[in-house]
């Protein structure tokens, strides 16, 4: 694999960490599966794209993807809290409407902008740079800022009252904490990520597709376990860091992957899947081999432990 491929896969794991920094807010924080964010990454690159497709400051278009996607977060949350739907449930009608918003957004399937200046471009004519660093600088700082930014936010008043909603909401709700308000509140921040996410992914592709979000969940979920299995650390701003890596890590094994002389694209969803699936069942099958502690020396009688000597 040469090196500006590998150099590609590591800015798009970077890109992708951002929605993998959402979809880890929801599953591990307040442990909740929001499958909405099928729908918030492309109403990220939509609005972005058709706004600088229509002559608008890449910035300015790149920042109001954050409420656009807070929006759709909040949607599901109130669907999920006010009316009693299920988690599952209420991020997928969250999601199929906004199939239709993303396509009225566009105004047809997929926005080019490849004869359209993003923020990539502007910072590289603005220092002189070359498109590949300005691309990594950009890269770099937007998840180093938000990865601090969430470190920060949950070890506040209110972002451990965020954490314990997701670890024992009875408990927080006997405390006077409105449980529900934290739910939604989580979910827009979440959203907001993803949507930013699929902004800036869709800048440095050069377009933004109806389709781009399909399967966005289960790639998520399977970077947030693959970052956990491999650095294994516990403390939160390790645990944010982790799940980037895992993004990071999952975009170099898909080109792994793809590098490989037997596989076609086609057979891409394939390994995928297989990849995370690999990534799901790995903390189970690392419990059952774990080899167990060992013990002081002991005498069994009678189905009792009796210590030698004792």
């Amino acid at each position: 694999m040469s090196l500006a491929l590998v150099w590609s896969t590591l800015i798009l794991g970077l890109l992708y960490g951002l929605l993998v920094l959402g979809v880890f807010l929801t599953f591990r924080i307040l442990n909740y599966a929001d499958l909405s964010v099928d729908g918030s990454l492309p109403l990220g690159a939509a609005i972005t794209a058709t706004l600088i497709f229509n002559g608008m400051n890449p910035f300015l278009a790149t920042l109001l993807a954050l409420p656009l996607g807070a929006l759709a977060g909040l949607i599901t949350g109130i669907l999920h809290t006010r009316f009693s739907i299920t988690p599952l449930l209420s991020g997928i009608l969250t999601m199929i409407g906004l199939y239709s918003i993303n396509l009225r957004i566009m105004g047809r399937p997929n926005v080019t902008l490849l004869r359209h200046e993003t923020i990539f471009d502007v910072l590289a004519n603005a220092a002189g740079i070359s498109p590949r660093v300005s691309q990594t600088v950009i890269a770099l700082f937007v998840v180093a800022a938000v990865v601090l930014g969430l470190y920060l936010f949950l070890r506040t008043e209110l972002g451990q009252a965020l954490r314990g909603t997701g670890d024992n909401e009875i408990m927080l709700r006997s405390l006077g904490v409105n449980t529900d308000g934290m739910k939604i509140m989580g979910l827009a921040i979440s959203n907001s990520l993803v949507a930013l996410s699929g902004a800036l992914i869709a800048q440095y592709q050069g377009f933004a597709d109806i389709n781009m979000g399909i399967g966005m969940i289960i790639i998520g979920l399977a970077s947030v376990i693959i970052g956990e299995v491999v650095l294994g650390v516990k403390s939160i701003i390790g645990r944010l860091c982790a799940v980037v890596t895992g993004s990071v890590l999952y975009r170099l094994a898909i080109a792994l992957v793809l590098r490989i002389s037997f596989i076609e694209y086609t057979d891409l969803k394939f390994f995928t899947a297989l990849l995370v699936t690999i990534a799901l069942i790995s903390p189970e099958l690392g419990k059952r081999f774990k080899p167990a502690p060992k013990l002081e020396p002991s005498l069994q009688r009678n189905g009792k432990s009796e210590k030698v000597g004792g």
